[in-house]
């Protein structure tokens, strides 16, 4: 069929399929854009001539909407995705950073930035960027450092390469990420004889990588010769369905379990097992185990920083690693044995083996453990402050108001701490937050994804007024796609969570809080500057609240049910009011050599706990 690139592209796309567990779906839903020069014509063209049943989403920002594709991705458990293109230059550099977070997070995103010509002959175009040590390179390299796999389509005939090995990056469980291919603009528009069988229904099989008996045998006797075993939860058991398992496992063997945020919501919060969140930003009951245990059973989980508390938190000296996840690159992390396995085939292998002969000794420990934090979430939910609204109240009347069904989004800042210390979730699918990456400005794009993904539910995000100010665009597309999101926009008026970073390592508060300029001093402490966040969301029209106490608060979210238009809640909550750290460590790079007795008491107290961590 003669076709151009474009239109081979579109109707490649269109007949791309995933099948798991036996289940098939469409693999690709439509495609966001921008139009600009690199691809109004090109890829432009293709869509508008139809043929096709690809959704075209008209995003606002190339970063923004290529987030709420990556959140649509996450949001159907990497089973379908939304790609997005962008014109040359600017428009494509404004992805970079959509794709370093599907990276991170191992998420698909398929980008089709357009590029400088290939026959070079009206050089140099319209936002064109030129070095002079290599004619061959183009803005749209940028890319190479933040996907997993990418091409520069310089020939027609090339589509069929590239495009193959797009597909088998975005539907691998191991390698999966950011996609890029570069599309110049010549050849967008050129013309070539492409074979039926390349734009045919293709089937991709997403299938579950099976453990070998080596593998489960160790693991068997690793958990056999362990007396307290803790099992850490990661985004793996999302994308293998297998919370069911790792809770019927757990339950078994009576080993308690620690979330990670990609983990977080699997299982229910009140599962007398789940001690919830781990690590840097999680709870006391899981971070107080893991330090006693002496073999930490990791499923599906990168171990992060975050996760691991920079590799300080599990000080038991004995203390072994057991990691079972489909990537071999994470798998061997902490010089853990590794099981390459789906978390579910993983699990349930190493039960048929184990066949009930085994008992965790944590005795009442695990129940003692979580009442006591149990009881403590239960006092952040409740604080009262003198005309004031904590955020740690705040969320609590969310999460409480909110139906189980409901969807609960976020990112960066203080807010993911709080959500993975306190946030009750009750059913799989309800808890998203983007943390592999924390980009700031995902929180309202990601929404929108979610809400595309499954538009029936209530999507509620958590958004610092920070992360408003850097990226809300897409705020006016959830408007245009009639898409329904509640925006709960935290004003602490500042970046308050690297403000305690900064107070908490000895230097006192400097460039993050939204504080005009001193004329007299100088500096960025004056008067704070305050936003009427509730007006700029109704610009864009949306249904706006200001809230500033409890009361307003819980008027505002029964008034917000009865919306068809995205809603905006503006809620001023006080300085300093999210929740405290508990008994986690976090290593940041305090300075060596400081005139202030509270960074060198800062310093001295790294070099302490560097020495308690693990190196590798």
């Amino acid at each position: 069929m003669k076709l151009t690139m474009s239109q081979a592209l579109v109707k490649f796309l269109d007949n791309q399929y995933v099948s798991f567990d036996g289940v098939e779906t469409k693999f690709v839903d439509g495609i966001f854009g921008i139009f600009g020069h690199g691809c109004v014509v090109g890829l432009g063209q293709a869509l508008e001539q139809g043929g096709h049943s690809l959704k075209f989403y008209q995003g606002h920002n190339e970063q923004g909407m290529a987030h709420a594709a990556m959140a649509f991705a996450k949001q159907s458990r990497r089973r379908r995705i939304i790609a997005c293109t962008s014109s040359i230059g600017p428009g494509a550099l404004n992805m970079v950073t959509a794709c370093g977070t599907a990276t991170a997070n191992r998420i698909p995103l398929l980008v089709l930035p357009g590029d400088t010509f290939a026959c070079r002959q009206p050089d140099p175009v319209l936002q064109q960027v030129e070095q002079t040590y290599n004619y061959t390179i183009t803005s749209n390299d940028a890319f190479r450092a933040v996907c997993k796999y990418w091409d520069r389509v310089v020939r027609p005939e090339q589509l069929m390469t590239a495009a193959i090995n797009a597909m088998r990056v975005l539907t691998d469980p191991a390698e999966t990420g950011a996609v890029c291919l570069a599309m110049p603009q010549d050849v967008e528009g050129e013309a070539f004889d492409y074979p039926d069988y390349f734009l045919q229904k293709r089937v991709w099989y997403i299938d579950r990588r099976i453990p070998t008996a080596r593998e489960i045998s160790e693991a068997v006797q690793m958990i056999k010769s362990a007396e307290k075993p803790l099992m850490i939860v990661g985004g793996g058991v999302t994308y293998s369905d297998a919370w069911d398992t790792a809770a019927a496992f757990a339950e078994k063997y009576d080993i308690p379990i620690g979330e990670t945020q990609a983990g977080k919501g699997n299982i229910p919060w009140d599962f007398p097992l789940n001690l919830g969140g781990i690590g840097v930003t999680g709870g006391a009951a899981a971070n107080a185990l893991s330090k006693e245990t002496d073999l930490i059973i990791s499923v599906g989980t990168r171990l992060t920083d975050f996760t691991t508390a920079s590799k300080w938190g599990f000080q038991n000296p004995s203390v072994r690693m057991l990691s079972i996840n489909v990537s071999s690159f994470d798998a061997f992390k902490m010089d853990a044995f590794s099981v390459i396995a789906d978390a579910k085939q993983g699990l349930e292998a190493i039960d048929e083996a184990l066949a009930g002969s085994y008992k965790a000794a944590w005795g009442g420990r695990i129940a003692e453990v979580k009442g006591s934090y149990t009881t403590e979430v239960d006092r952040n939910y409740s604080v009262e402050l003198e005309n004031a609204l904590s955020q740690t109240r705040a969320l609590g009347e969310i999460n409480k108001f909110m139906d189980g069904n409901d969807i609960v989004v976020g990112s960066a800042g203080s807010l993911p701490g709080c959500l993975q210390r306190l946030w009750r979730s009750t059913k799989p699918g309800t808890y998203h937050v983007e943390y592999g990456f924390s980009c700031m400005g995902y929180e309202i794009c990601g929404a929108l994804g979610v809400k595309l993904a499954q538009p029936d539910r209530e999507v509620y995000t958590m958004c610092g007024d920070g992360s408003f100010l850097m990226l809300h665009s897409e705020l006016y597309t959830a408007v245009m796609e009639n898409m329904k999101i509640n925006v709960m926009l935290f004003d602490n008026q500042g970046w308050g969570c690297i403000e305690n970073l900064q107070n908490n390592q000895g230097t006192p508060t400097f460039g993050t809080r939204f504080q005009a300029r001193n004329p007299e001093t100088g500096f960025l402490d004056g008067d704070l500057v305050p936003i009427d966040f509730a007006k700029i969301a109704e610009g864009y029209g949306c249904k706006a609240y200001s809230v500033s106490n409890v009361d307003e608060l819980k008027a505002a979210l029964v008034d917000a049910k009865k919306q068809t238009v995205p809603c905006l809640f503006d809620i001023k909550v006080a300085h300093k009011s999210m929740s405290d750290g508990y008994d986690a460590w976090w290593r940041v790079g305090v300075a060596e050599v400081s005139e202030s007795p509270t960074v060198q008491a800062a310093y001295a107290d790294l070099q302490a706990n560097i020495k308690k961590a693990r190196l590798y």
